[in-house]
């Protein structure tokens, strides 16, 4: 079971978040984190993003997938309208950096994000969203407004005793290096994309 095991008060260049630290010991380098927009109300629905890491896309701006354009904006979100990312350790669906580069590897060669994963012997998507759920407990949320576009991510809160009050989209445009890539998270794992191109985060019933 995961603990708060640190936090403080973040500035950003979106506004100020408190950021907590998840993990079962304090001495894990890399724990789980809560993202806090101010004057966030955990007794209401909160707005709520599950973010898994993407080193390439966030930190490194790679073209080959929107993950840094929707923290970003994931982020801008929640400083307006407040609510919480949980920020997930599971870098490239959960396989990790090395294989993920040696996925892109395999990407390079004609394969796409599933067939590579595959190739390697590995999940398509090894994700686990079990953690996050834990953390909106720990925090005391029971009623949320989830920010995706992936099927899974609605399904892990519809089975928990978390409740589920609304969608809302978080679709980022297609770049000719993403568009096979957005196409693969929409044919293979069935994420609810529209067909058009333009940036847009709106409320959906």
């Amino acid at each position: 079971m995961v603990q708060l095991q640190a936090e403080s008060l973040v500035p950003t260049d979106f506004g100020n978040f408190r950021i907590m630290a998840f993990s079962e010991v304090d001495n894990n380098w890399m724990p789980h984190l809560a993202i806090v927009a101010e004057n966030t109300d955990f007794s209401k629905p909160v707005n709520v993003r599950f973010h898994s890491e993407c080193i390439t896309g966030e930190v490194f701006h790679s073209k080959k997938c929107e993950c840094g354009q929707q923290l970003d904006a994931a982020m801008k979100y929640m400083a307006e309208n407040t609510g919480i990312i949980v920020y997930l350790r599971q870098e490239g669906r959960n396989i990790g950096i090395i294989n993920k580069l040696k996925a892109y590897a395999l990407q390079e060669q004609g394969f796409d994000t599933v067939e590579a994963n595959l190739k390697l012997g590995l999940p398509a998507d090894d994700r686990d969203f079990t953690v996050a759920i834990e953390i909106l407990k720990k925090l005391g949320i029971a009623e949320v407004n989830l920010l995706t576009n992936n099927p899974l991510k609605l399904d892990a809160v519809e089975k928990s005793t978390v409740t589920l009050n609304s969608r809302i989209a978080l679709q980022m445009p297609s770049t000719k290096e993403s568009k096979e890539y957005l196409q693969t998270k929409k044919s293979y794992f069935g994420h609810l994309l529209e067909d058009e191109t333009e940036t847009q985060i709106k409320a959906t019933d």
